[in-house]
């Protein structure tokens, strides 16, 4: 604004311009009666050099906005909000009783994109501080020039204070709208994203990373899937939450999160991930490279399983590393069938009694190297009783085959298998 020649055309008879009344009707409390009608017309010429240094000022003091500076669609958006409101203003001057819905419709529209952009609300304020107090010293320059008295000076400061106020409030408003789509919409991104890695075709990394920035989640190299056990009857505030960073669908069944860096300090150790539970049974899934997260979603599944069964410990958390031999054991379960079926057959020729404390003795003494006073200290029997059971047994499966290595091995499958599945210890007395 400065030094411009329109200045001068504006003076009254060499004198500065005088103040006429305030439109009839004019709200109370805008302070408008004292401003020059002229000054509108001169402030609307100067209006795209104002917003040039109000846009400079803005990107100089506002990192974040300089660091934006460089995308074209945000620099569009600055731009259109510093000449919306360097308009809003001079409207407001020539009419206080202007509303201008149309502009302040354009800066809820701002803040919403803030808000679904993933950007902070303070940075748009702070821009709409340093923007309104730059044009304001840039307006005391030009008045000053012009020669306008106090009570002017004081009408335009209500205006301009009235004008941030307007579009301040407009763009909050605009940006919580945003925040509760944004919201809805990383919600349905993150499903989207989570519905990739754990489904059964292949998964391109691509993809997944143009998934993940929609979702706004930052892609790990290995991943953990914990699924968690069914609990339709909790309210819904005790839902257990999610691990830092997780993705998480807990509409599925059985519910599930992916979490990232799952090796990482403190992500499962200690008592904080099963606290933050709540007593919720779990199973974790081994770690996997990222687009193999449907791998850990299918061995933490059979491991929350064999936890319904039994098999593993029903309560706390399971994670499928501790358990590795009962999950290979049970991976196949028609083929365990087959394989105890076919092992133990010979216990068939005994009484139910027998059968159970036969196959506890065999097994304690597969698993103790053979050696007798082990199996009869861990069984709290004579050891005399366990010579007789071996002899027993030596009668029903052939001493020869007692002995033999892969036969001893099929052995130690069946009876761990039965002995978790408690298939023979049921029938002990």
């Amino acid at each position: 604004m400065g030094n411009s020649p329109r200045v001068s055309r504006l003076r009254v008879n060499g004198g500065p311009l005088a103040a006429t009344p305030a439109p009839r009707g004019a709200p109370d409390g805008h302070g408008a009666a004292a401003v020059p009608p002229e000054l509108v017309q001169l402030l609307r010429d100067e209006l795209e050099s104002v917003a040039d240094e109000v846009e400079e000022e803005v990107r100089r003091q506002v990192p974040e906005y300089a660091a934006r500076s460089a995308d074209r669609t945000d620099r569009a958006h600055l731009r259109s909000g510093v000449v919306q409101a360097l308009t809003l203003f001079v409207d407001h001057i020539a009419d206080p009783r202007h509303r201008g819905e149309s502009i302040t419709a354009i800066y809820h529209e701002l803040g919403r994109g803030e808000a679904l952009e993933g950007h902070s609300l303070e940075t748009l304020q702070s821009a709409l501080r340093v923007g309104g107090l730059h044009a304001w010293r840039l307006l005391g320059r030009t008045t000053e020039e012009l020669g306008l008295d106090s009570s002017v000076m004081a009408a335009l400061g209500e205006l301009a204070f009235r004008t941030v106020h307007e579009v301040a409030e407009a763009a909050a408003a605009g940006y919580a709208e945003g925040q509760l789509h944004s919201a809805d919409e990383l919600e349905r991104r993150r499903a989207r994203l989570l519905g990739l890695l754990l489904g059964e075709g292949p998964v391109s990394p691509e993809a997944v990373r143009d998934l993940a920035h929609g979702a706004r989640w930052t892609v790990p190299p290995y991943v953990a899937v914990v699924v968690l056990a069914a609990s339709p009857d909790q309210r819904e505030e005790e839902r257990p939450p999610a691990a830092a960073g997780a993705l998480v669908d807990l509409e599925s069944r059985p519910p599930r999160m992916v979490v990232p860096d799952p090796d990482g300090s403190g992500c499962f150790g200690g008592r904080a991930f099963p606290l933050s539970l709540r007593g919720r049974p779990a199973a974790i899934g081994p770690s996997v490279p990222l687009t193999e997260a449907a791998r850990s979603l299918r061995w933490a599944t059979r491991t929350l399983w064999l936890m319904g069964r039994g098999i593993l410990p029903r309560q706390g958390v399971v994670r499928c590393v501790d358990h590795l031999s009962t999950l290979l054991l049970h991976s196949d379960e028609p083929m365990l069938d087959l394989l105890r079926a076919r092992v133990l057959a010979p216990l068939d020729a005994v009484s139910e009694q027998q059968r159970g404390r036969l196959a506890e003795t065999l097994l304690a003494w597969l698993l103790s190297g053979s050696n007798v006073p082990d199996v009869a200290a861990r069984l709290h029997v004579h050891p005399q009783t366990v010579r007789y059971r071996l002899r027993q047994l030596e009668k029903v499966f052939g001493e020869a085959a007692l002995h033999d290595p892969a036969t001893r091995l099929d052995l130690i499958l069946a009876l761990t298998s039965a002995q978790n599945g408690e298939e023979f210890l049921n029938s002990r007395p």
